[in-house]
């Protein structure tokens, strides 16, 4: 009789654990999120597919996957909801490269290739700019994001389908800085009310030691090396290992030595497994005169290639010259290094017409702070940064 009970419970005893199994890959996909983006072809990221060189076509059928709406907004660049002008114009545009499919990011499939990881934006607020755009883009697929600001982040997102953040630490010359009144001045700068420190082999707090916490980092540095930011009233002065560096550094070499550093430190402190970028300039579109000397930007159209060189050649002296100066210390700064360089210049020089300009969300900013030809409007141009961020971050992945 036990026998053969044994005998008729055997095969049950066999087959129960495999219909357990069954259901739980079962009711796991399920509980995997489904895509509402169709299906493309797409090609990848690759030495031999430059995603960087292109044209910016019209395409009628192409719409923002996020809105006015977005939590993560910042008041100024939300152009949907400031009413700005040719919106619809300002987003018909597709970049598309010489060689490659550039897909609309697929939020769902790029979380979800994501999960458990982190990436982290530093830098200025152009870099807050890319990350604002690429929030509301992936907030699309877990609309149960919340706001995210630990570990010293600017702004961020947690995702928690995904278990997936996303953040940004401000630090706009990546090198940390400080104020200093002239009582402590020193050297020929003594006679100003004040400098300000910077110390060119030291990373600012914002970013120093959170660097193991992210999977991706996307970082930045340029728009504050210029005199509008730091005039010679309150000039920039260089410190090395804790002492002036004499004679007095003119601006862009003090942006030398600090890339030199500041690159030198995320080679050696970062691990290797880290993606590591480094986002070149956004161009600006200041016509007629800087931000604070009635610069404007009212354009209808992109620019035509004809013109870039007009705009942006540094011999050409004009006001937007200063990014591909900058530009060519940056890449010199990372050659030989695995910083990949995110060169979203060329491509973002054509877009004169896509800045918030005179849209700000308040009435009194233009008269305040001038027209804003630096940042981008959202959604708008960055969100193909984010197409092209997503392409390569799911390359390294896939491949890694």
């Amino acid at each position: 009789m036990h026998r053969k009970l044994i005998r008729t419970l055997f095969p049950w005893l066999i087959l129960l654990p495999l219909l357990i199994l069954l259901l739980y890959s079962l009711t796991a996909s399920l509980r995997a999120p489904i895509s509402p983006f169709p299906q493309t072809k797409k090609i990848s990221a690759s030495p031999t597919c430059d995603l960087f060189k292109g044209q910016w076509n019209r395409d009628p059928n192409r719409r923002p996957i996020y809105d006015e709406t977005c939590s993560f907004h910042r008041n100024a660049w939300n152009c949907l909801r400031n009413q700005r002008d040719n919106m619809g114009s300002i987003n018909s545009w597709k970049w598309v490269p010489q060689t490659c499919d550039l897909p609309q990011i697929d939020p769902f499939r790029f979380l979800d290739l994501m999960r458990n990881r982190n990436i982290g934006f530093v830098g200025d607020s152009l870099n807050e700019n890319f990350l604002t755009s690429f929030l509301c883009s992936l907030r699309v697929a877990d609309l149960g994001a919340k706001k995210w600001k630990r570990k010293g982040a600017w702004k961020g997102a947690y995702f928690p389908n995904f278990n997936v953040t996303v953040a940004y630490h401000r630090a706009v010359l990546l090198a940390k800085y400080k104020w200093q009144p002239k009582h402590s001045a020193s050297g020929d700068q003594s006679q100003s009310e004040g400098v300000y420190r910077v110390d060119v082999d030291i990373p600012a707090d914002d970013w120093a030691n959170i660097t193991n916490f992210y999977d991706v980092l996307v970082f930045n540095t340029g728009h504050w090396w210029g005199y509008d930011k730091f005039p010679k009233e309150t000039p920039l002065v260089f410190y090395r290992a804790g002492r002036p560096l004499l004679p007095a550094l003119e601006m862009l070499d003090g942006l030398k030595l600090v890339l030199k550093h500041m690159v030198s430190h995320i080679q050696k402190e970062i691990h290797s497994k880290t993606i590591k970028f480094w986002r070149l300039q956004s161009p600006r579109h200041f016509y007629g005169g800087e931000w604070n000397q009635n610069g404007s930007c009212l354009f209808n159209e992109p620019l035509q290639e004809s013109q870039l060189d007009i705009w942006f050649d540094p011999s050409k002296n004009g006001v937007n010259k200063e990014a591909r100066t900058i530009n060519r210390l940056i890449n010199e700064a990372v050659r030989d290094t695995d910083i990949e360089v995110l060169d979203l210049t060329h491509m973002s020089e054509f877009r004169a017409d896509a800045h918030p300009a005179i849209w700000l969300g308040r009435k009194d900013a233009v008269a305040v702070w001038g027209q804003d030809c630096m940042h981008w409007c959202l959604p708008g141009v960055p969100d193909t940064w984010v197409d092209i961020l997503a392409e390569l971050i799911s390359h390294h992945l896939k491949m890694g």
